[in-house]
Protein backbone atom coordinates (compact mmCIF):
# COMPACT_ATOMS: atom_id res chain seq x y z
CA UNK A 1 0.00 0.00 0.00
CA UNK A 2 1.11 3.11 -1.17
CA UNK A 3 2.21 5.90 1.94
CA UNK A 4 -0.39 8.76 2.55
CA UNK A 5 1.59 12.02 3.25
CA UNK A 6 0.43 15.40 3.60
CA UNK A 7 2.20 18.45 2.61
CA UNK A 8 2.12 21.88 3.07
CA UNK A 9 3.53 24.83 1.02
CA UNK A 10 4.06 28.27 1.04
CA UNK A 11 6.73 30.53 -1.12
CA UNK A 12 7.24 33.96 -0.18
CA UNK A 13 9.34 37.75 -2.06
CA UNK A 14 9.63 40.79 0.13
CA UNK A 15 9.95 43.11 -3.03
CA UNK A 16 7.75 40.68 -5.24
CA UNK A 17 10.34 40.07 -6.78
CA UNK A 18 12.71 40.34 -4.10
CA UNK A 19 14.19 38.17 -2.11
CA UNK A 20 12.05 34.99 -1.58
CA UNK A 21 11.91 31.76 0.54
CA UNK A 22 10.15 28.64 0.85
CA UNK A 23 8.83 26.81 4.02
CA UNK A 24 7.75 23.34 3.47
CA UNK A 25 6.01 21.04 6.23
CA UNK A 26 5.46 17.43 5.01
CA UNK A 27 3.37 14.87 7.20
CA UNK A 28 2.31 11.45 7.34
CA UNK A 29 -1.33 10.42 7.14
CA UNK A 30 -1.02 10.03 10.75
CA UNK A 31 -0.05 14.06 11.21
CA UNK A 32 3.65 12.81 12.39
CA UNK A 33 5.97 15.54 10.89
CA UNK A 34 8.38 13.57 8.13
CA UNK A 35 10.61 16.86 7.13
CA UNK A 36 10.12 20.33 7.79
CA UNK A 37 12.24 22.33 5.52
CA UNK A 38 12.96 26.86 4.68
CA UNK A 39 15.34 27.63 2.47
CA UNK A 40 15.63 31.22 0.65
CA UNK A 41 15.60 30.60 -2.99
CA UNK A 42 17.36 33.68 -4.04
CA UNK A 43 15.24 36.62 -5.98
CA UNK A 44 11.86 35.60 -7.27
CA UNK A 45 8.15 36.61 -7.20
CA UNK A 46 5.70 35.31 -4.76
CA UNK A 47 4.01 33.59 -7.54
CA UNK A 48 7.54 32.07 -8.16
CA UNK A 49 8.15 31.12 -4.99
CA UNK A 50 4.90 29.16 -4.25
CA UNK A 51 5.71 26.98 -7.26
CA UNK A 52 9.43 26.27 -6.05
CA UNK A 53 7.96 25.36 -2.96
CA UNK A 54 5.87 22.63 -4.33
CA UNK A 55 8.67 21.24 -6.85
CA UNK A 56 11.27 21.51 -3.52
CA UNK A 57 8.80 19.07 -1.38
CA UNK A 58 8.16 16.97 -4.75
CA UNK A 59 11.57 16.84 -4.94
CA UNK A 60 12.04 15.45 -1.39
CA UNK A 61 9.13 13.00 -1.76
CA UNK A 62 10.77 11.37 -5.16
CA UNK A 63 14.01 11.40 -3.49
CA UNK A 64 13.21 10.39 -0.09
CA UNK A 65 9.69 8.82 -0.03
CA UNK A 66 8.41 7.28 -3.56
CA UNK A 67 5.09 6.73 -4.93
CA UNK A 68 2.60 8.22 -2.46
CA UNK A 69 -0.79 9.46 -2.13
CA UNK A 70 -0.33 12.98 -1.79
CA UNK A 71 -2.42 16.27 -0.99
CA UNK A 72 -0.15 19.41 -1.34
CA UNK A 73 -1.91 22.22 0.69
CA UNK A 74 -1.27 25.45 -0.67
CA UNK A 75 -2.13 29.10 0.05
CA UNK A 76 -1.97 30.72 -2.92
CA UNK A 77 -5.00 30.26 -4.94
CA UNK A 78 -3.54 31.42 -8.15
CA UNK A 79 -1.27 28.54 -7.98
CA UNK A 80 -2.89 26.00 -6.84
CA UNK A 81 -6.08 26.66 -9.73
CA UNK A 82 -3.32 26.62 -12.81
CA UNK A 83 -1.67 23.30 -11.06
CA UNK A 84 -5.42 21.58 -11.14
CA UNK A 85 -5.86 23.38 -14.78
CA UNK A 86 -8.85 25.74 -13.78
CA UNK A 87 -6.96 28.72 -14.65
CA UNK A 88 -4.80 29.39 -17.53
CA UNK A 89 -0.69 30.02 -17.50
CA UNK A 90 -0.52 33.90 -18.44
CA UNK A 91 2.91 34.59 -17.12
CA UNK A 92 5.90 33.31 -18.99
CA UNK A 93 7.99 32.97 -16.08
CA UNK A 94 5.60 30.36 -14.36
CA UNK A 95 4.96 28.16 -17.23
CA UNK A 96 8.64 26.18 -16.95
CA UNK A 97 8.25 25.90 -12.90
CA UNK A 98 4.23 24.82 -14.20
CA UNK A 99 5.79 21.94 -16.15
CA UNK A 100 8.30 21.08 -13.56
CA UNK A 101 5.89 19.97 -11.06
CA UNK A 102 3.94 18.27 -13.88
CA UNK A 103 7.58 15.79 -14.22
CA UNK A 104 7.48 15.22 -10.37
CA UNK A 105 3.73 14.41 -10.08
CA UNK A 106 4.44 11.76 -12.96
CA UNK A 107 7.23 10.43 -11.30
CA UNK A 108 5.15 9.68 -8.54
CA UNK A 109 2.32 7.81 -10.18
CA UNK A 110 -0.27 11.06 -10.54
CA UNK A 111 -1.43 10.74 -7.42
CA UNK A 112 -1.31 14.26 -6.26
CA UNK A 113 -3.97 16.81 -5.14
CA UNK A 114 -3.29 20.49 -5.03
CA UNK A 115 -5.81 21.95 -3.04
CA UNK A 116 -5.95 25.77 -1.69
CA UNK A 117 -6.29 26.42 1.78
CA UNK A 118 -6.56 30.04 3.85
CA UNK A 119 -3.64 31.45 4.98
CA UNK A 120 -4.49 31.07 8.36
CA UNK A 121 -4.47 27.06 7.75
CA UNK A 122 -0.70 27.32 6.93
CA UNK A 123 0.74 28.86 9.31
CA UNK A 124 3.23 26.41 9.91
CA UNK A 125 4.99 26.25 6.25
CA UNK A 126 4.52 30.47 6.47
CA UNK A 127 6.73 30.63 9.53
CA UNK A 128 9.24 28.35 7.96
CA UNK A 129 9.42 30.64 5.21
CA UNK A 130 9.69 33.98 7.20
CA UNK A 131 12.29 32.69 9.77
CA UNK A 132 13.98 32.43 6.40
CA UNK A 133 13.50 36.01 5.07
CA UNK A 134 13.88 37.94 8.66
CA UNK A 135 17.47 36.16 8.54
CA UNK A 136 18.56 37.78 5.28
Amino acid sequence: MNAKIKIFTDGGARGNPGPAAIGIVIKDENGRLLKSIGESIGRATNNQAEYQAVIRALDYVVSEIGEAEIEIFLDSQLVACQLNGEYKIKDPGLKPLFYRVREQVMKLGGKVSFIHIPREKNKEADLLLNQVLDSI
